[in-house]
């Protein structure tokens, strides 16, 4: 591993408890094939879980996330490509999903952009496992500009949950990149700040052989306030 990545890990390390208690925090990302035979249902349901969650305590919509499934019919596309405007606008009185009109219109846009990149791409997943890992903020940008409400954390947080091999940049990723010595802002969305974070992690994944899932966690872990584990930080 480069010289230049040493001090992070060093960090980690010893907020950790040592390598091997740092070990053993560090996930491994499931391999392509199992992205690519996650049905479309599935992936729109966690980039939709991940759209509600955002500003919620996550607790609160993974407790009632079963009703979220019955009244979406388990996010089977073709049955919710069926639905008409009153059937939408019907959702704001539904008691099952949390009502909130921007996040069930983004649940009907993001619908068809999952229907329309399976149809290109023989599967939504086998969309995903074919996208670079260098170029991980191409596929954030396409996030922010074709889907709706996935722009920023929560479509990162997306990709990872439902097994790309991807960073996200949350505060302590961000706060561990700038101690590092980039100059990005507190919240990274121009195409420089993007552009010197994206190289920064192809050299270090080049050079150590960690998956960019695990070196986003090892930033994590070297700063902020998450010595004891609770949510995945990365």
């Amino acid at each position: 591993m480069r010289s230049s990545f040493e001090p992070i890990l060093e960090r980690a390390i010893e907020r950790k408890g040592g390598s091997q208690a740092l070990d053993l925090l560090l996930p491994e990302p499931p391999p392509a094939a199992y992205l690519i035979d996650r049905s479309d249902s599935y992936l729109l349901a966690e980039m939709t879980r991940s759209v509600f969650r955002a500003g919620f305590v996550w607790r609160v919509i993974d407790k009632k996330w079963p009703q979220f499934e019955e009244a979406f019919f388990g996010f089977d596309l073709n049955r919710l490509m069926a639905l008409g405007d009153a059937d939408w606008e019907g959702y704001l009185q539904d008691s099952r999903i949390v009502r909130h009109r921007q996040k069930i219109h983004a649940l009907r846009h993001n619908l068809w952009f999952v229907h329309e990149m399976s149809i290109r791409h023989d599967g939504f997943g086998r969309f995903l496992a074919g996208w670079p890992c260098s170029d991980l903020m191409g596929l954030f940008l396409l996030l922010r500009k074709k889907a709706s409400r996935l722009g920023g954390s929560s479509g990162q947080y997306f990709l990872q949950q439902v097994g790309v091999d991807s960073f996200a940049l949350t505060p302590d990723v961000v706060l561990a990149l700038q101690m590092h010595g980039l100059a990005i802002s507190d919240q990274p969305y121009s195409q420089r700040d993007l552009r010197q974070i994206q190289e920064t992690f192809n050299d270090w994944h080049e050079a150590s052989g960690l998956s960019y899932l695990q070196l986003s966690y090892l930033l994590a872990y070297s700063v902020g306030e998450n010595r004891v584990q609770a949510d995945p930080p990365g």
